[in-house]
């Protein structure tokens, strides 16, 4: 009897349990969730955004944030596999007709300031400053083949070989400093280091004392202890600047101060979970980016920007190339541009 009772009470227990990991399973199902790809160098701020969000509701909502660049991020906005992408840098006009194909409108928010910063190895004593002609040289795609040791860019520095790391063409990074420096948008030399995470290019300048390369501050100021951030001069008469909060919220480290952004899918911003981040993410923005090494943007900007979302403001500031110098009021006023 005892034992016929047990056995009892053992399937009432699984029955029990059974529904129990049913309800749970249809309660996971149940859980919104918010999908978020893009720039690896927006990643840092989306994330803290994200980890505080999730915290503020207690798990209810979760928010998954990927790393596939840029460019990356754009093929899967467009394709409506994602609520919100991360870039670096403006929707390019061959994105914008991808969207446009895929009837995907979007709502333009820039989150934060960055400075691209120009990295050595600590252990490199002969680079003091760099100019944006000597850069250009660097990275100009006529200097493929060519131009392959330091004294090729400035005659003081030795005869050792040039290894650069940078930003893959998928990432928005790569398109701006191209811009910035090159003076075109993707043109760029080829041999070099390409990656779409910033990590890889930390540990090949780290481990090379001939190597150079270029990253988002805040992935310098993570890895400061294995990097040398290099000052940076407009031309010979200017003064050599270093990447800093300070110095690009006072806008003299150029050209290589940038806005960065989200892009929303204009039908998820009308899911609760999706306008309640979004709004959560403009008013914590400037607090959090500083956090994790970026800078954050005029208080007048997060406002006029959040504004732009409750009213549903679609297309793109920017004329489908990514503008060097743009003031962000000014991007925020702009008549979008579908």
């Amino acid at each position: 009897m005892r034992k016929s009772n047990n056995l009892k009470m053992l399937g009432v227990a699984t029955l029990i349990g059974g529904l129990f990991a049913a309800s749970a399973q249809s309660a996971l199902a149940a859980e919104p969730i918010i999908t978020i790809d893009g720039s690896s160098t927006v990643y840092p701020v989306t994330e803290a955004v994200a980890e505080d969000f999730q915290k503020s509701k207690k798990g209810a909502i979760k928010v998954t944030v990927g790393i596939s660049g840029t460019g990356g991020g754009f093929k899967k906005f467009c394709r409506g596999e994602t609520d919100i992408a991360d870039a670096s840098r403006p929707i390019l006009q061959k994105e914008m007709d991808a969207c446009k194909a895929a009837g995907i409108q979007y709502i333009e928010l820039p989150v934060a300031f960055d400075a691209l910063t120009v990295i050595v190895n600590p252990k490199n004593k002969f680079v003091d400053h760099l100019t944006v002609a000597e850069l250009k040289t660097m990275w100009n795609p006529a200097s493929q083949g060519k131009v392959n040791n330091w004294n090729q860019i400035r005659a003081s520095f030795p005869s050792a070989p040039l290894k650069l790391a940078g930003a893959g063409s998928d990432s928005g990074t790569f398109d701006y400093f191209t811009e910035a420096i090159v003076g075109k948008a993707k043109s760029s030399r080829g041999d070099y280091q390409a990656t779409e995470d910033d990590n890889v290019t930390v540990q090949f300048v780290s481990r090379d004392v001939n190597a150079m390369g270029y990253l988002g501050l805040a992935y310098y100021m993570e890895n400061k202890g294995k990097l040398k951030a290099v000052p940076i001069k407009v031309d010979d008469k200017s003064p050599a600047v270093m990447p800093s909060v300070e110095t690009t919220n006072k806008g003299t480290y150029q050209p290589l101060s940038r806005p960065i952004f989200i892009y929303v899918n204009a039908k998820s911003a009308d899911k609760p979970e999706v306008k309640e981040f979004v709004q959560y993410y403009l008013k914590h923005a400037g607090a959090l980016s500083k956090e994790v090494g970026y800078v954050d943007l005029p208080v007048k900007a997060y406002e006029l920007a959040l504004k732009n979302f409750n009213n549903k403001k679609l297309g793109t500031g920017f004329g489908g190339i990514a503008e060097v110098g743009v003031s962000v009021e000014d991007l925020l006023t702009r008549e979008g541009k579908h």
